[in-house]
């Protein structure tokens, strides 16, 4: 079984002569002022969850992108800063992009293009040639610093997700010698017939093509990719080792499901500063006596958190024996507002709210409480362990780690694990209530059965998703990326 242990094993045993560089356009800490104080902050976010634990057993160095004059300020001449600040540390290297860069590529061509690509949510993604242009340079700018990072050196370059597809062809340009590169592409892939809309498809792929390993979420996102390489270039795809020939190139693809460590969290959900948290949220926001629906996530379109709403407005109507009883809770951070479909799904929640409230609030009770301050990751687990269910209703989603947290949360095996059939973890958790969001009646009644199960069945199911949590762990998931990237030989300096 992986853990933390043997995946330090692997690295001092195998990869001592080897620099691990992560990528990523997200940061994992962000500095911040707070009552006159610096502080370092963990971001939010699936990527953040599950490769924090990772860095911090085998250290190396994360690049991402900075955004405040604290990200700055904090910086040693090599642009970079150890975080976090207690226990085990790494480097977090910065990169600062400017804003009309950051429009452009983050909010434009990442945001607005290949987001809604990926995603089956029946938005449209738009593609504009000056947001490709500056996809383009800020791609180029990461390969620049990880050059500066390596410096000659033997590595691993590990880049995660959609907004880097282009740093191993820049990389190649370049001339980098001894390192292998990898992407990890956490969210869907799009069927080929959808993915052929996107201008820049061709350039796309032979982006990730320059990669030596390629991993997705799972084996149906992974033939989707292949799908699209057989549709749109001259390559040639070897179906047996799954692996794709291109001008000279061989890139292998393969699915690693991501998830969270596992033991981490459930040692913290069960220590008493947790147990101390759910009291005082409770309190904080009137939970005390009420069962308790948590739901965690960006205020984003793919994420169903309309769907959601309208479920609990015909659960309540449909069992009113609940009404006063039930608070649904929903922490979401607001995102990408300035992007029109965003600032549109945040005013849809905004009026679900109000007007379900409205029609079933009495004097002492509110059915939905929606928050979007920023929560600690600490208090987030005490959520996840003092609630009854835990809803994820995603439209389409390549995992969802907010499932594998919050059954790696409950050591009790109480609470109900409420899943959309649409997530990549809807694979493995077959023992959660599996619902369509999309079929509000179907889920409304799943609501009520997550509710009223009797103890020993949601300790059945909890138990059974707990043992697949445990032993396909985050270090597992880590653990059978670096043994694809330990089977590539280095070129001679």
């Amino acid at each position: 079984m992986w853990t933390r242990d043997r995946l330090e094993e692997v690295v001092r045993t195998k990869m001592s002569d080897y620099h691990m560089v992560v990528v990523s356009n997200r940061q994992p800490y962000s500095h911040i002022r707070k009552a006159g104080k610096l502080i370092c902050q963990r971001q939010p976010g699936g990527l953040v969850t599950a490769l924090n634990p990772v860095m911090t057993a085998v250290g190396g160095t994360w690049v991402a992108t900075g955004a405040s004059p604290e990200d700055k300020a904090v910086l040693n001449e090599e642009h970079k800063v150890q975080v976090p600040h207690e226990g085990d540390r790494y480097d977090l290297k910065r990169i600062f992009i400017s804003k009309a860069d950051a429009d452009a590529y983050y909010y434009g061509y990442c945001n607005e293009g290949l987001w809604p690509l990926s995603h089956v949510t029946y938005t449209r993604p738009y593609f504009s040639f000056f947001d490709w242009e500056a996809y383009q340079r800020v791609n180029r700018n990461f390969a620049e610093q990880i050059l500066e990072e390596v410096r000659g050196r033997k590595a691993f370059i590990w880049v995660q997700d959609f907004h880097l597809a282009l740093v191993a062809k820049y990389l190649k340009e370049m001339g980098a010698a001894n390192i292998v590169t990898s992407l990890f592409w956490h969210i869907p892939w799009p069927n080929p017939e959808v993915f052929r809309i996107c201008p820049q498809k061709k350039e796309i792929l032979e982006g990730l093509l320059a990669y030596d390993l390629l991993g997705f979420q799972i084996r149906y996102h992974e033939d989707h990719f292949l799908g699209a390489v057989d549709r749109e270039l001259e390559a040639r795809i070897d179906r047996e080792k799954t692996a794709v020939s291109y001008q000279g190139h061989e890139t292998f693809v393969r699915s690693f499901p991501i998830s969270v460590d596992f033991e981490s969290i459930n040692t913290e959900a069960e220590s008493p500063r947790c147990l101390e948290a759910i009291q005082r949220l409770k309190d904080e926001y009137g939970l005390v006596d009420k069962k308790i629906l948590i739901s965690v996530d960006r205020i984003d379109y793919t994420k169903g958190i309309p769907d959601k709403l309208r479920a609990l407005d015909r659960f309540l109507e449909k069992y009113p024996e609940y009404q006063g009883k039930v608070v649904f809770f929903q922490l979401g951070q607001i995102s990408r507002i300035h992007i029109p479909s965003y600032k549109q799904i945040n005013d849809e929640i905004n009026d679900l709210v109000n007007k379900i409230n409205w029609k079933y609030s009495t004097e002492t009770w509110a059915p939905v409480t929606l928050t979007r301050t920023y929560m600690s990751y600490e208090d987030i687990l005490a959520m996840y362990r003092m609630a009854d269910a835990c809803v994820v209703g995603s439209l389409h989603d390549g995992m969802n780690l907010v499932a594998k947290e919050f059954v790696a949360a409950r050591s009790d095996l109480q609470g109900s694990l409420i899943l959309s059939q649409f997530t990549g973890a809807a694979r493995e958790l077959t023992d959660a209530f599996l619902v369509n969001p999309y079929d509000t009646e179907a889920f409304a009644d799943t609501i009520q059965s997550a509710l009223s199960s009797p103890d020993k069945e949601l300790e059945r199911r909890m138990k059974k998703m707990r043992d697949i949590v445990s032993s396909n762990n985050i270090f597992r998931w880590a653990g059978k990326v670096m043994s694809q990237l330990l089977k590539f030989e280095f070129q001679d300096s």
